[in-house]
């Protein structure tokens, strides 16, 4: 009785992983479309989408941490909270120093972000499996965070095609991993 339980909870959670996945990688291919389209032609929507991001980064983070056990289950989310709100704040500071600022408060949090979301994927594997897209995902996060670092200190095109191409790889890395939990899934049940 205990297994069944243990199963149908792990499904539960499975399936919500699935769809929280789908979520991410929706929500940043609408992100970077904004990005390539209006972001191309406003300094108000650039300043909107920079500040949007890291900010969804948080809600998102929360959802899930709140979803797969609360704080007890997922501090590691918990901390990603934290630093995607202080990134967030940030943002609006360094919007309003110099957009070279911004790229390197993006590097930072990228390089944080994804190491953290490296080690949720790997505490995740052990339980869903179909984790190495998210653990890919964090660690190309941190090189591109300390790329991005490396170029705020040099000439560049604007931050948000920078910041917009970081959103595209990480929206791919989403969509897979909720494809991959959902073929898995659907093997199992033919099984």
């Amino acid at each position: 009785m205990n297994d069944r339980r243990t199963d149908t909870e792990r499904a539960r959670q499975e399936h919500w992983l699935t769809r929280y996945y789908f979520m991410r990688a929706a929500f940043s291919a609408v992100w970077v479309g904004l990005a390539f389209s209006i972001g191309q032609i406003s300094p108000a929507a650039v300043a909107a989408l920079l500040v949007v991001y890291p900010a969804w980064d948080a809600l998102a983070n929360y959802i899930d941490m709140s979803r797969a056990g609360g704080m007890a289950e997922g501090r590691i989310q918990a901390i990603n909270v934290v630093i995607s709100i202080l990134t967030t704040i940030a943002v609006i500071v360094a919007l309003r120093v110099d957009m070279s600022w911004v790229l390197g408060v993006f590097g930072d949090w990228a390089i944080l972000s994804g190491l953290l979301q490296l080690g949720t994927a790997a505490r995740r594997w052990k339980h869903f499996g179909a984790q190495w897209a998210m653990i890919l995902s964090g660690a190309q996060s941190a090189l591109a965070g300390a790329f991005f670092i490396v170029q705020a200190r040099a000439a560049m095109p604007p931050v948000i095609a920078r910041v917009a191409a970081y959103a595209a790889v990480g929206a791919i890395y989403f969509l897979v991993s909720a494809l991959w939990l959902s073929v898995s899934r659907m093997r199992r049940k033919a099984l």
